[in-house]
């Protein structure tokens, strides 16, 4: 979590990443298997990471902690609102930054849409959808400059639409940057 000093070589700086990856884990294959991430899985993850963090590093840890979550939070909360991501993802996300930390959360959420990407262009290919899903995408951005809402068909619910788990692009990115962590990469 933290990036400087004399513990950086310390064996316990990996270990905010534990409760991170066993979290990412279990809410990839919730999300994968059911589409949904539960609260139980992110509050004991956020509850775990502010832990973890406050033990190992005393009050800049809780800060890093609450930090990370509001970050985590803050940064998708306005696709929650427009309904283009779930809660539970959203939830997800604020539980990995009390877990990582505001630094590492962004690393990893950037990491996560450029995985969840691969997988939607991947998906759209699959399933023949690439000309409507063009459309949508202009749809949104002429959502966005108009500043209104997008219709019901761009958004989560409409039942015809590709979905894409982000949980699980969430929790890959987890797990790659959790190993490049452990086998001394990242």
């Amino acid at each position: 979590m933290l990036q400087s000093g004399p513990w950086i070589s310390a064996p316990w700086v990996s270990a905010p990443w534990i409760p991170a990856v066993l979290v990412a884990m279990g809410a990839g294959f919730l999300d994968w298997r059911y589409r949904r991430i539960p609260n139980w899985l992110t509050v004991s993850g956020l509850a775990a990471g502010v832990a973890v963090n406050t033990i190992l590093y005393r009050w800049p840890g809780l800060k890093a902690a609450l930090l990370g979550t509001a970050l985590g939070l803050g940064l998708l909360l306005p696709f929650v609102v427009v309904r283009s991501l779930g809660a539970g993802d959203w939830k997800l996300a604020g539980a990995l930054g009390a877990c990582l930390g505001p630094r590492q959360l962004l690393s990893v959420l950037m990491g996560t849409i450029l995985v969840a990407g691969v997988m939607a262009l991947a998906v759209v290919i699959w399933k023949g959808r690439l000309k409507q899903t063009l459309l949508n995408i202009a749809h949104l951005l002429a959502a966005l400059f108009s500043l209104r809402m997008p219709g019901s068909e761009v958004s989560l619910d409409d039942p015809q639409s590709t979905k894409i788990p982000f949980g699980v692009a969430m929790a890959l990115t987890v797990l790659f940057y959790g190993m490049g962590r452990a086998m001394g990469n990242l």
